[in-house]
């Protein structure tokens, strides 16, 4: 029987991708910054293991708790919806330190079992907005056009040993908490420089007015999809917007 450790688990895309694997009959290792009773089902094959990936004693506990694992799902991130001139530089190396830094020393963590075994498959999720030109996203898709990068470079290194690496693309996502955790509560109004404020609004309504989007369950397939693919593919769009973004380019 096989083993996934997914980082940010407790809600979201991680929460789906865990519960998706272990419906497929998979051993689960589901992390979160702060573990939580209830989120997940009680079941013999899934554990809820403590990881900040902002912090290195985290990491190493985490892995030596989980065991040997098959997978490695970096999917926790922090968003950010904003104009760049009013994003404080403290917000630009916090969103950093979890979407780009964090993913590295999780792979990190994880390669010499990988590269030791001959096998093991490291899959990134990004986001859609490395497909497309989105505004308001200056720092967050920067923050994670470095993993693509990132990913696309260790994919080669790890060829060699059989190991893989991979990046899947979540389109826009209504029901999962990335607008307000983005804005960290404020209005748009409070993060966006006055002269920038009427340009912003509308960039907003464009975006929640688009007629497709992506549903939990298309990240959590995709995902599962990128583990078992066997084609070379690096990059998987998930969700339709993401489809037809990666289509169009």
């Amino acid at each position: 029987m096989k083993t996934v450790l997914i980082t940010g688990a407790s809600s979201g895309y991680g929460r789906e991708t865990a519960l998706y694997f272990h419906s497929q009959g998979w051993n689960v290792i589901a992390t979160m910054r702060t573990p939580r009773a209830g989120v997940l089902p009680e079941s013999g094959r899934l554990r809820v293991v403590e990881l900040d990936v902002t912090k290195p004693q985290t990491i190493t506990a985490a892995f030596e708790a989980a065991g040997p694992i098959d997978v490695l799902v970096n999917n926790a991130g922090v968003p950010s919806i904003s104009v760049f001139e009013g994003t404080p530089m403290a917000r630009v190396r916090e969103v950093f330190e979890t979407n780009t830094f964090g993913v590295m020393a999780t792979t990190q963590a994880v390669l010499p079992q990988f590269r030791e075994r001959g096998s093991g498959v490291v899959v990134n999720v990004t986001s859609s907005v490395v497909l497309g030109h989105m505004p308001l996203s200056a720092v967050y898709k920067a923050s994670k056009m470095a993993i693509e990068g990132f990913t696309a470079s260790l994919a080669l290194e790890l060829a060699p040993f059989g190991v893989q690496a991979k990046t899947v693309e979540p389109g826009a996502c209504l029901t999962t908490n990335f607008a307000a955790n983005a804005t960290k509560g404020a209005s748009l109004d409070e993060l966006v420089p006055a002269p920038y404020a009427a340009w912003a609004q509308k960039a907003m309504g464009d975006f929640t007015g688009q007629d497709l989007f992506t549903k939990e369950s298309d990240v959590a397939e995709t995902v599962w999809r990128a583990v078992h693919d066997t084609t070379g593919q690096l990059r998987f769009p998930a969700g339709p917007d993401a489809v037809s973004l990666s289509q169009a380019k």
